[in-house]
């Protein structure tokens, strides 16, 4: 009789158990069902991505990782001049996307355009470039840093450790509002700041521009660049000249992230573009499916985040998945 219990007693055990274990696959596929029962939306990311820079792939990769995870379609387009930016937002427009997430670098030319998206009733989100700018485009919210305050943070940290010397400030990008605002960002914190326009889209011109200028001003101490790439010419035509001016940067890559673990460049202060990518899609999504908004009319700030000697080892292994 015991055995028999102990039986009956094994085979209830195990009844209850297939049970929830049929529960818990049956409530799994059922709410895996109701997450793919929405509506599958069309968001275009409209970039002023510059040819050859690796800060972009970041972005692209925080918008991927965003727009997989509630089945988005995802349109992704850049073109670094304003007018043809413009061009781009228009014809999302024109092909019906649910959601507009637009940089606008170029604001002139893109806020009037993306305004009229909005006006349209397509929600529009803006990121990266713009926080002035983009209450005017009539975007919904804005994911970026506070060019003025990470320019101001650079500057104050370098008056720290060498206050009497010369900062060159290099801006890659002739007439991008928030480069132009880094370098004067940097200027308020350190007076002794002068500005000079590289072509970053040829980073060798780069190195040759620099060489010229470091071989000529023999004054200068720091080096501040405005993306990870532009640090890596800086470095070359450091080399190339001797000169002992010290590198400080924005934005990260992984070489950018090793220079600075090996000693190479000082600090970048990195406006972690993946969160700006994988937030202006999810903001759109939260927007769309429950008529949600983030940062109470004001922006979200994703930076200034410092990385340097202090943090660079728990930071260096997600630069090579472009999460940093």
């Amino acid at each position: 009789m015991r055995s028999i219990r102990k039986i009956g007693a094994g085979l209830a055990a195990a009844s209850l158990v297939l049970g929830l274990t049929a529960c818990s696959s049956q409530g799994g596929a059922q709410n895996d069902a109701a997450a793919t029962q929405g509506q599958r939306y069309t968001i275009a990311m409209i970039t002023h991505e510059q040819a050859g820079d690796t800060f972009w792939d970041k972005i692209r990769a925080g918008a991927e990782d965003a727009a997989a995870t509630h089945g988005i379609d995802l349109k992704y387009s850049n073109n670094e001049q304003g007018p043809e930016q413009a061009t781009l937002v228009q014809n999302a427009i024109d092909s019906k996307v649910n959601g507009i997430a637009v940089t606008l670098s170029s604001a002139d030319a893109v806020v009037p355009v993306a305004k009229k998206a909005a006006d349209a009733g397509i929600p529009v989100v803006a990121f990266n470039q713009g926080i002035d700018q983009y209450k005017a485009a009539g975007a919904k919210m804005y994911f970026g840093s506070d060019e003025s305050l990470a320019g101001q943070t650079v500057g104050q940290k370098l008056a720290q450790t060498n206050p009497g010397g010369k900062v060159l400030c290099v801006i890659q990008a002739q007439g991008s509002v928030a480069l132009e605002t880094r370098c004067e960002g940097v200027k308020k914190a350190y007076p002794n700041t002068e500005n000079i326009q590289v072509n970053g889209a040829d980073l060798p011109s780069v190195q040759q521009t620099l060489n010229a200028k470091l071989s000529e001003d023999k004054s200068i101490t720091d080096i501040v660049t405005l993306g990870a790439p532009i640090a890596l010419a800086a470095m070359q035509a450091q080399e190339g000249t001797g000169s002992t001016a010290k590198i400080a940067t924005f934005d990260l890559n992984q070489d950018a992230a090793k220079a600075i673990q090996d000693g190479k460049i000082l600090f970048s202060v990195d406006q972690q573009p993946y969160v700006q990518g994988y937030m202006a899609v999810e903001s759109l999504w939260l927007n769309l499916s429950n008529g949600n908004d983030l940062g109470g009319g004001k922006p979200v700030l994703t930076g200034p985040s410092l990385v340097d000697s202090s943090n660079i080892g728990q930071i260096l292994p997600y630069t090579q998945a472009n999460k940093r």
